[in-house]
């Protein structure tokens, strides 16, 4: 009788029996949607683990380190094969390494590093990205008043982005011609904090800045607006690709912001995270590489993606890339904006 049922319902189906199987469950811990970007990650990374025939199992610990071990405790014993963490907190989430690890279930840090050498860290190359922002802040402004807002502390990627800043403006810094006059961490790498910290540091330093490395766009734009209640505007770097940061390039409100290619980066995971879940040893991993790095100075098994420079001249990649619209990127564009000609 059943085989008999299932027969009809194979056949009223447009679906082959095989989309029928259940494939491997994938769980997916989000730390929270904050950066625009992440709900473009989440849609690649959803459409890439399905594709391959596993399911896709997601959480959104909305900032919370307490909320996201609650979260992974939960997939944990409902039973995974795989399991992706975008971490809230490095440090906290440790726990949840260990729970997985005594499960037999291979983790991956996605995007912020979780020093535990027994995860896959796949992100893209942040030492590169520091390093981007600065070149391009310092082709604008080769000396001067520097500001560096930074991220969240307790995210290891801050710390990458300030070591590859340190690689392009440290002998500057040395020789004197840059001079950073303030350099602040803002928890949870949030906007409005960025705002706050930039106001305090324009009124302590009476407006004299020349430029602001910021590690993020969501920062970027605070320090933008912090700028523009002063009547101020200088070369401003951050990194994501935000579509409003991408206009904000346009308009010649931000200099550069790094465009870590989020759907490539989702998609990369889905399918490393199905390689994991079939068994595969994690130094097997189709491209995986050696990385070594973050406080302990621990070596893992990884993938670092090439970041892309957007500046008002290579608008035009993120364009023709579908990561964002014309009509979004070139609103109230410069008129020597490529790409919103």
């Amino acid at each position: 009788m059943r085989n008999t049922i299932l027969a009809v319902v194979l056949a009223a189906c447009p679906f082959s029996s095989a989309a029928l199987a259940e494939g491997k469950r994938i769980g997916v811990s989000w730390a929270n949607f904050q950066e625009e970007r992440w709900k473009f990650d989440a849609a690649a990374m959803r459409s890439a683990i399905q594709r391959d025939g596993n399911k896709y199992i997601t959480t959104n610990a909305a900032g919370s380190a307490e909320q996201q071990l609650e979260d992974i405790r939960t997939m944990l014993a409902d039973g995974l094969d795989a399991l992706v963490i975008h971490p809230v907190d490095k440090e906290a989430v440790a726990p949840a390494v260990e729970w997985a690890a005594q499960a037999g279930v291979p983790v991956i840090a996605y995007d912020r590093l979780i020093e535990d050498d027994r995860v896959f860290y796949l992100t893209f190359d942040n030492v590169g990205v520091g390093r981007i922002i600065a070149a391009v802040v310092k082709q604008e402004v080769p000396e001067g008043n520097y500001v560096i807002i930074k991220g969240d502390p307790k995210d290891a990627n801050s710390t990458f982005l300030r070591q590859g800043m340190e690689e392009i403006i440290g002998p500057s810094v040395a020789g004197g011609t840059i001079k950073i006059v303030a350099e602040v961490n803002v928890d949870g790498w949030k906007p409005e904090g960025a705002f706050e910290a930039m106001t305090k540091i324009l009124a302590d330093n009476g407006n004299q800045v020349d430029a602001v490395l910021a590690q993020n766009d969501g920062m970027a734009g605070g320090v933008a607006d912090a700028l523009a209640a002063q009547g101020m505007n200088v070369p401003l770097g951050g990194q994501d690709g935000d579509p409003v940061a991408i206009n904000r390039v346009a308009q010649g409100l931000q200099t550069v912001s790094v465009w870590k290619n989020n759907l490539e980066l989702g998609k990369t995971t889905g399918h490393v995270a199905g390689e994991l879940a079939d068994g595969i040893a994690m130094d097997r991993v189709t491209d995986a590489v050696r990385f070594t790095g973050g406080d302990k100075g621990l070596t893992f098994n990884s993938i670092l993606l090439t970041p892309t420079a957007i500046t008002k001249d290579t608008i035009n990649l993120v364009i023709d890339a579908d990561h964002v619209t014309a009509k979004v990127a070139c609103k109230d564009a410069l008129p020597d904006v490529r790409g919103c000609e």
